[in-house]
């Protein structure tokens, strides 16, 4: 089964032999290990490259458990490129697993960034390592690596990913991609309780094991619940402080808020979720809470919740935000604060939301997600917001209609969502 991760191999051609340790990090199963050993090995062999040249070592693989002992793994690496005068390229997968914690205050050691910045002095290296942590790699990347690692973030397959590889009718897939989501091993199975097994053996076989274990976590009923209520509201504003309430409640116990901003930070760390914060239009600054936050993948959503909730409104939601993540914008959600008549007649000051704001480079849009614009009273409760913003940048619609993109008297483009979604100028079009 090939899946073709294009966007993602041409970021790490144009990175090759760049003098960087290449840091691919993503959620485990997302296909960080078939784009290197795979996609970009195969791109590499076509350029000539001799498979001698290409040193793979996976982790987590049993076969290589030895060299999670950073001096092993250095030892072994060593061997292969020095005395030659070939350029090797070096796959290390699942990199954590290398990575040690200093017992006294749990923050990670510098052995493995060290051992990685000598092979880097070698002239004839290029360096790609694969991680599932976002804390342990990225945020300390540019540090630990001394200005010479270079991150790519790799997503679940973005709908048009998922819709090259399926075909058929768009509609179909698209209700396919929004229960199943876009993990790639859910299109090895075809029947749908075998996708949901899979799906649901993730969460407990992987990914609540490898954050406990990590972090070691006293209350993994307590991760599991934070888990299940963030799920259950994707979208939703939220905090630490509420959910520890909820949480208490339901468990007729004292739950403390610290340890639920601990167990929140290590459900996006691990790239389960993602946190977006809200920023205030018109002063310009951030609100410190509540935020919302996405799931990474809506199939392992709709499995940690067994099916159950199924609100096609927030998970069309949800799949624009992934969408434009994967796309590389940085992404918020927009407050704008505006005067609004109520029913008695009186104007006050209400906080108007923007589904979202997002940029990359010079480029900035404002985005509303809605399901229909089927009549006045709605189409002007999705433009209100976006008018009440006092600049030149897009204010686009996303709905989910069949409708060619279309701007109105105001200024507020309207795009369909199959059209934002297969085509990635569609933000751009009118």
């Amino acid at each position: 089964m090939i899946i073709k991760r294009d966007y993602y191999l041409q970021k790490l051609i144009r990175r090759r032999e760049n003098g960087m340790v290449k840091v691919i990090i993503g959620l485990r199963r997302s296909g960080k290990s078939f784009l290197l050993f795979n996609l970009y090995h195969d791109y590499l062999i076509s350029t000539g490259v001799k498979e001698e040249q290409i040193i793979g070592i996976a982790l987590d693989d049993i076969h290589y458990t030895q060299y999670r002992d950073v001096s092993k793994l250095n030892t072994f690496i060593r061997a292969k490129l020095e005395n030659s005068s070939q350029m090797y390229y070096v796959f290390i997968d699942e990199v954590q697993y290398a990575l040690k914690r200093n017992e006294m205050d749990n923050t990670v050691t510098t052995e493995l960034y060290d051992m990685l910045n000598g092979l880097m002095r070698l002239k004839n290296t290029d360096i790609y390592v694969t991680g599932s942590n976002s804390r342990m790699l990225s945020n300390d990347v540019l540090t630990s690596f001394r200005g010479r690692g270079d991150t790519v973030e790799i997503w679940p397959l973005s709908f048009k990913e998922f819709y090259d590889f399926t075909g058929g009718d768009k509609e179909d897939a698209y209700e396919q991609y929004a229960l199943f989501g876009g993990l790639p091993g859910v299109l090895r199975y075809s029947e749908p309780e075998d996708k949901v097994g899979y799906l649901q053996n993730l969460f407990t076989e992987i990914y609540f094991k490898d954050i406990i274990e990590r972090y070691r976590i006293a209350l993994p009923d307590v991760l599991e619940q934070i888990t299940d209520a963030l799920s259950s509201s994707i979208g939703s504003l939220t905090n630490a402080n509420r959910l520890a309430n909820a949480l208490s409640s339901a468990r007729q116990t004292n739950v403390n808020s610290n340890t639920v901003s601990s167990y929140l930070g290590y459900l996006c760390d691990s790239f389960l979720f993602s946190c977006v914060k809200r920023y205030d239009v018109k002063g310009k600054r951030y609100f410190s809470y509540p935020s919302k936050y996405y799931c990474v993948d809506l199939g392992l959503r709709n499995a940690r919740l067994n099916f159950r909730q199924q609100e096609e409104s927030h998970m069309m939601e949800n799949i624009i935000f992934n969408n434009l993540i994967s796309r590389g914008f940085a992404v918020d959600v927009g407050v704008v604060t505006a005067n609004v008549k109520g029913d008695d007649q009186k104007v006050r000051q209400s906080n108007l939301e923007i589904d979202f704001i997002i940029n990359k480079g010079m480029k900035k849009y404002y985005i509303q997600s809605t399901l229909r614009m089927d009549s006045p009273d709605k189409q002007q409760q999705e433009q209100r917001p976006l008018l009440e913003v006092d600049d030149f940048f897009r204010k686009i619609i996303i709905s989910k209609t069949k409708m060619k993109p279309w701007v109105n008297e105001k200024g507020v483009i309207t795009i369909g969502l199959m059209d934002f979604l297969l085509d990635e100028s569609a933000l751009d079009a009118l």
